[in-house]
C-alpha cells in the first residue's frame, strides 16, 4: 500500500504558475500509474492529468493540455503538477491519486489510492 502526501498548493493571480508536488511512502512510486484530479466548490472531481509508471505516455484533460504538465521523479518517489497560465476557474482541491493494474485511468473509480489533497486558489 503506499500512502500520498500532495504540497505546494497557495494563492496565486490569473497567470501565475504553481507546481504541485505528491510525495509517496510505503511503496515506491514506479509501481503505480499516477494521476491528479481536481475538485472544486459545489463540483464532482475532475480529471486533470495520468501518467504511466515509467512516464511513457501521458495523458491530460483536453482543456488544460498545454497549461498543465504531469511529470514523475521515480527515484524521489515524487509526482509533479505543473500548472501555468492559470485562471480562476481552476480553483479547487488538487489531489493525487495511484493506480494498480495494467491500463492508465481516468476515471476516478480507476484509482486505488488518494492523497488528502492541496488546495490551489486562483485570484482574479
Amino acid at each position: 500500500q503506499v500512502q500520498l502526501i500532495e504540497s505546494g498548493g497557495g494563492l496565486v493571480q490569473t497567470g501565475g504558475s504553481l507546481r504541485l508536488s505528491c510525495a509517496a511512502s510505503g511503496r515506491t512510486l514506479n509501481n503505480y500509474h499516477m494521476g491528479w484530479f481536481r475538485q472544486a466548490p459545489g463540483k464532482e472531481r475532475e480529471f486533470v492529468a495520468s501518467s504511466t509508471r515509467s512516464a511513457g505516455r501521458t495523458v491530460y484533460a483536453s482543456s488544460l493540455r498545454g497549461r498543465f504538465t504531469i511529470s514523475r521523479d521515480n527515484a524521489k518517489n515524487t509526482l509533479y503538477l505543473q500548472m501555468n497560465s492559470l485562471k480562476p476557474e481552476y480553483t479547487a482541491v488538487y489531489y493525487c491519486a495511484a493506480k494498480s493494474g495494467y491500463w492508465l485511468g481516468n476515471g476516478e473509480s480507476d484509482y486505488d489510492y488518494w492523497g488528502q489533497g492541496t488546495q490551489v486558489t486562483v485570484s482574479s
